[in-house]
Formats: C-alpha cells, structure tokens, sequence
C-alpha cells in the first residue's frame, strides 16, 4: 500500500484539510501505517497534480489559504482499483526480532520486552475502548463501518498476540536464572 492509497480512504470518509488528514492519521490510520505531516501535504500536492483529489483553497484573514482536500472520481477508480488488487503479506519489520536473533544480553532483552509489553497493553487498552465506544453491539454495525471495525479487530489480535509473545520471552529469561 502507498500513502496514497491510506489518504484515499481517508478522503472517502470526508473531506479534510491536511492538517486534520495528519491528525486522523495520529489518531487511527497511523495505528497501522505511520506518515508525517510533512509526507501527507507532499503527496497531497501530487495526488492533487494527478487528479485524485481536489482542493478548495478558502481565505483566512491574511494568513496563508486552508486547503480542503476531497477525493475526485479518478481518485475512487483508483481507491476501487486498489481494494480489489490482492494485498501482499505484511513482512515483519522487527529490531526486537533481530535483536533476539542476535541474543547477548539478557538484562537489555529483559528490559526491551518488558517496555515493548507496556507499550501493546496500552495499544490494547486504546483499541478495546474503541472498541466499547463506536462498535457496543457487533451485530448491528451497518455496513459503511464494517470495514473500520475489521481493522480494529485486526489491531486488538496483532496486540494481544505481541502481548503474548512478550509475555513468553520474559517467562523464558527468568526461567533462565534458576
């Protein structure tokens, strides 16, 4: 997937400048494909010059103009043609992997795998609240969320899974100082 690709999806939802394009991106998007602002407004521009969304500048007071961005026809063609490509397995990016690979230290890898499993049950936490909070009854999701709510399930089960695989390292380097 492209960056394109994820601000599409974004912009199918609703129009949105691109300061609020980075925060939608800081805010659930990001949970599984990070971008910079400054990444977002630069692709803005091309997708712009390709057709794919559109802008409308409107005044501000003598500061710079704001830009809304909204997806144009090219840009759904596009977004359809993407969903109905294959995706591609994700291959796993891990310093915590090669870092196991690696084994030196036991104490840093301790200390790795205890910050990383803090990290995910925050993760966890934040996903199952949304969870509670926009999706209470599963069965009743209309069809227009079924897909977000998908995404977020497939985050809670990446999380409780890295949770787990944390949870088994420290289990092994402390039954490695008995």
């Amino acid at each position: 997937m492209a960056i394109e690709h994820a601000i599409l999806v974004s912009l199918s939802e609703k129009s949105a400048t691109g300061y609020d394009l980075a925060r939608r991106f800081d805010a659930s998007i990001g949970h599984f494909w990070r971008a910079t602002h400054q990444q977002i407004y630069k692709v803005l521009a091309r997708m712009d010059e390709q057709g794919w969304v559109k802008s409308e500048a409107t005044k501000r007071g003598g500061r710079l103009d704001k830009k809304t961005y909204s997806i144009t026809d090219p840009g759904a063609k596009e977004l359809l043609r993407w969903t109905q490509s294959p995706s591609s397995p994700e291959v796993m990016r891990s310093d915590f992997a090669v870092k196991l690979r690696g084994f030196v230290d036991s104490d840093s890898i301790r200390e790795d795998a205890t910050t990383r499993l803090e990290s995910y049950r925050e993760m966890l936490a934040f996903y199952e609240e949304s969870e509670r909070k926009f999706y209470p009854d599963p069965a009743k999701i209309k069809d227009s969320a079924r897909g977000a709510y998908l995404a977020l399930r497939g985050g809670i089960l990446l999380a409780q899974g890295n949770i787990a695989w944390c949870e088994e390292v420290l289990a092994e380097l402390n039954s490695e100082r008995r």
